[in-house]
């Protein structure tokens, strides 16, 4: 594979060529006209604020490059050792403020000399280093020293490369920094190249290294998890070390996800305080590295997983790392999950920075599982019309001889038996209800027993002649080969073609074993773990560039499979299969920190549910699945005529407030953490006029009230009208009051007994 060809240099602003499509393309820029940009020049001037811009300077003088961009301020240099020396990352430094030019750190003795201990943006193994790398090669005489030093820079508006060389052999590596006007995230990369007459084995590779101000008492905030229990987030002091975030898995994985927050201990809350925080854009095996050095440095390095990890580079061929993103907020942890929300929606998912709302979804597994056919399907459609779906899902079950789980995978046809006429009947079925029609598939997957396993048994991962371990009766397929690559366009190109489909739930429901890549050299099977990602998101752009209306969600097994690499080509996520509304409070409160409720997909299923056994009413699973993007898989043939009424008129209740909840700033107000009894979360409008509140209550006790909500994030001097969509207010509550009083009084909701749930919105109104 010419790596060479896929990674080529930026040729124009804007150009990117990236690890994860391995195609060129266009990243998403803020467009202004020009007197928008007259204006975000003078008027912040004028009036002391920040211009909605950003900037890179470069003084030549001094060898300083300062990136500013919405409330951050992120400033390198070029010491007197040629590194690319960290200066100042954090809040908005003044346009006068200045640095001197700057000198490496002495080192604190001959055992942590200066390399290890002097701030550096991107360093190699070599030279005397001990601190985690960001680059290490082996060279084919044994050589494993690589000390890299400043060549050269380039400036295109928001974007800065550095390109760096080896002090003797001909490697390169290529730095590149952009960053997003709206939010201040700042977007790092690196590119290796060999310009040699000799193979080199990359034996590691990072995006950078992120390097926080000095201090003793971080906090690091980061999101573990298991299948059905993901999302949980965690806290822990920064100790003189190490701290390594991981998945070996083969893809991102719910045991660690790939973000991460610091903060200084006891000084923040939820909206006030520094926090710098990042999440890694890549959906293989990663691996993020929090260390504290031995002068209490913090430096936050990550990039694919370094474990098994050897790819081979060819004379000319380059190799790009994934984007890792980093932020700074000055409003607490709130704060820096706004930005992270903002960000995502405006620069990184499908249609960016105007992504569509999510439709209010059914699927149709509960209600049917394996036993799927045209006419219990269309049934299913009639009923979720009736409630006002505008999305139907038929899951599992439609194609092969795809009866349980035990086979089928790989083969997709549509099972005549299932659908004698071809899925055309059911879809049009669907359209003539108001709806668009959706389908599951699986395809990186392969059951054993499948037509394509008999015929292709070398297309799975395996090692000649070891065992072929199963996850739930499958294989994997080896995306990393042309000829799979292709055949899993093929089919689904062809399904599209055939068929007025809108939208693919994706599905991986397992992870890798025996990795091996027995058709390639031996030296070069490593190269599955980079590869296969490649061949995954080439698939996935291809497939959206010639279906652009068709949507994606990406699911593995729930929140397997989230990270910002797949949400560029993925309209929403699967967060858990976990549906208990109960459980999905600490669920998507854990997800949120990360990511945007606007592509968290939350499902009302029956009740009870199949995890607790937990009786929950309707009420208050919708309730809870109001707070993302709103879908149903409840099993509707068993629900009484109040059920659906009662569905009718909670989702026409979202559709008011879904807006706000999928594109505003969401406030957690009460936290559902450490076994609290109760769940706040308000979303407040971008143009801060209108807010929706939703409020839980696990059990109430000895006749103490719910607690007052103090809300967040509304205009003081503003007068806003409440109204409970569903669940009491209290009797004393004003119909109308300022921003102020919302925000200093508070409301009081009427909340008693076990799991009961309320929603009320607040309203601009000038009467």
């Amino acid at each position: 594979m010419n790596v060479g060809a896929r990674t080529r240099m930026r040729q124009r602003s804007g150009d990117y060529f990236s690890f994860a499509t391995g195609k060129p393309g266009r990243r998403p820029r803020s467009v202004f006209l020009s007197w928008v940009v007259l204006l975000g020049l003078i008027l912040p001037a004028l009036a002391g604020a920040q211009p909605n811009m950003a900037s890179i300077h470069f003084d030549e003088q001094t060898r300083v490059f300062r990136i500013d961009a919405a409330a951050m301020s992120y400033v390198i240099g070029i010491n007197e050792n040629k590194q690319v020396q960290t200066l100042y990352w954090g809040k908005r430094l003044s346009a006068g403020d200045t640095f001197a030019a700057p000198h490496s750190d002495p080192g604190l003795s001959s055992f942590d000399s200066s390399i290890n201990t002097t701030r550096l943006d991107f360093v190699a193994w070599g030279g005397g280093l001990y601190v985690e790398p960001d680059l290490k090669v082996t060279f084919p005489d044994g050589n494993r020293d690589l000390v890299l030093q400043y060549v050269s820079h380039t400036i295109e508006g928001d974007h800065l490369t550095i390109l760096l060389k080896d002090i003797s052999r001909d490697v390169y590596v290529r730095l590149e920094y952009e960053a997003d006007a709206g939010t201040g995230v700042l977007r790092r990369s690196a590119q290796v190249q060999n310009r040699t007459s000799a193979p080199l084995v990359v034996e590691q590779i990072a995006s950078g290294t992120w390097n926080l101000p000095r201090s003793s008492d971080y906090r690091l905030r980061y999101l573990t998890g298991r299948w059905a229990g993901e999302w949980n987030l965690h806290e822990q002091l920064i100790q003189p070390g190490k701290t390594i975030l991981e998945s070996r898995r083969g893809s991102t994985g719910e045991q660690n996800n790939p973000w991460f927050a610091l903060d200084q201990n006891g000084s923040n809350d939820q909206d006030h305080g520094d926090v710098w925080f990042g999440a890694l854009g890549w959906s293989g095996s990663w691996q993020i590295s929090i260390e504290q050095d031995e002068a209490q440095q913090i430096r936050v390095t990550g990039g694919p997983n370094t474990f098994d990890f050897g790819y081979r580079l060819a004379p000319g061929e380059h190799l790009q790392s994934p984007d890792f993103y980093g932020g700074y907020s000055h409003e607490g942890i709130g704060g820096a999950s706004r930005l992270l929300h903002r960000f995502e929606l405006s620069s990184i998912v499908p249609h960016a920075p105007n992504p569509k709302l999510r439709p209010v979804l059914y699927n149709s597994w509960e209600a049917t599982e394996f036993r799927v056919d045209e006419a219990g399907q269309e049934a299913l459609a009639e009923k979720a019309a009736s409630i006002g779906v505008e999305r139907f899902v038929v899951d599992d079950g439609w194609f092969g001889q795809r009866s349980s789980d035990h086979a089928g995978l790989g083969d997709w046809y549509v099972n005549p038996v299932k659908f004698p006429h071809g899925l055309k009947p059911l879809i049009d079925k669907v359209h003539f209800l108001g709806m668009d029609f959706g389908l599951w598939v699986e395809p990186e997957m392969v059951n054993p027993d499948s037509d394509l396993y008999r015929k292709h048994p070398d297309w799975v991962l395996n090692f000649t002649g070891r065992p072929r371990s199963e996850g739930r009766n499958q294989l994997m397929l080896n995306l990393a080969r042309p000829d799979v690559r292709e055949y899993v366009f093929q089919f689904l190109d062809k399904l599209l073609n055939e068929n007025d489909i809108a939208f693919l739930k994706w599905d991986y429901n397992r992870n890798w074993s025996e990795p091996g890549w027995p058709a390639v050299a031996p030296e070069d099977q490593k190269r599955v773990y980079v590869d296969y990602v490649h061949n995954l998101y080439s698939i996935l752009a291809q497939l959206r560039a010639k279906h652009p209306r068709v949507e994606i969600e990406s699911c593995s097994g729930g929140g397997g499979r989230v990270d910002l690499g797949v949400m560029r080509y993925a309209d929403q996520v699967w967060p858990s299969d976990n549906t208990d509304a109960f459980d999905r409070l600490l669920i998507q409160d854990g997800f949120t920190y990360a990511y945007a409720p606007g592509v968290m997909m939350a499902w009302v299923t029956d009740s009870p549910s199949w995890v607790n056994q937990r009786t929950l009413s309707l009420e208050y699973r919708f309730v809870s699945s109001m707070q993302g993007s709103l879908g149903i898989g409840a099993n509707l043939n068993n629900w009484k005529p109040g059920d659906f009424a009662t569905a009718k008129k909670m989702v026409e209740q979202y559709k008011q407030i879904r807006e706000i909840v999928q594109r505003g700033s969401l406030y957690r107000l009460i936290s559902p953490q450490n076994g609290s009894e109760h769940s706040v979360t308000e979303s407040v409008s971008n143009d801060q006029d209108s807010a929706v509140i939703f409020a839980f209550l696990h059990s109430s006790q000895m006749l103490y009230p719910f607690p007052r909500i103090y809300l967040r994030g509304l205009k003081p001097d503003t007068m806003y009208r409440i109204a409970a969509l569903d669940g009491k207010l209290s009797v004393n509550t004003p119909e109308v009051a300022s921003g102020s009083f919302w925000m200093q009084h508070g409301v009081d909701v009427e909340l008693r007994g076990d799991f009961q749930a309320a929603v009320f919105t607040l309203e601009m109104t000038t009467h």
